[in-house]
């Protein structure tokens, strides 16, 4: 199985890197993982509503254009549906019987998706109703990703 991340933004904390490292590690048992960092439109202080619309649109098609027309695409969304780790692993489980091999999560930026980002969404994951720094969530998602294989393969880990 291929997984890509396509997240907006660079993970500038050493912790954050250490994290992402140590996960890519254990994940390089179980799949071919790549992780497309993009980089983050700036915003000016006190911007306009239009002002960010146009830096989500502008960090949109920079996703947009890293999406393969084969990917399944998995967007995190706050209003997505929200999984269970256990879910989560059937769910990858089963496009992998489905014969999709290329799976593209996505992580936007501070301002969230564009929605043309959104609409291309083959599912949308919400992992809280909470807001996150996108950096956590990229080392919260390679957890889970993780966590998913080690529940398909029956091993120790889970729990």
């Amino acid at each position: 199985m291929n997984i890509r991340i396509i997240a907006i933004g660079k993970l500038k904390e050493k912790y954050w890197q250490d994290a992402v490292k140590e996960y890519s590690k254990r994940l390089g048992a179980y799949c071919s993982l790549e992780i497309v960092e993009l980089k983050e439109s700036m915003l000016r202080a006190n911007a306009s509503a239009a002002d960010e619309e146009a830096v989500k649109k502008a960090e949109g098609e920079e996703i947009l254009g890293r999406i393969k027309k084969s990917d399944y695409v998995i967007t995190l969304e706050i209003r997505g549906k929200a999984l269970t780790s256990e879910q989560l692993a059937e769910k990858i489980n089963a496009l992998g019987l489905e014969g999709r091999s290329d799976i593209a999560f996505v992580i936007g930026g501070s301002l969230g998706l564009s929605q043309e980002v959104s609409k291309r969404a083959d599912f949308k994951l919400s992992f809280s109703a909470m807001t996150f720094p996108h950096q956590m969530m990229r080392v919260i998602l390679l957890e889970q990703i993780y966590r998913s294989f080690k529940i398909n393969r029956n091993e120790t880990y889970h729990k």
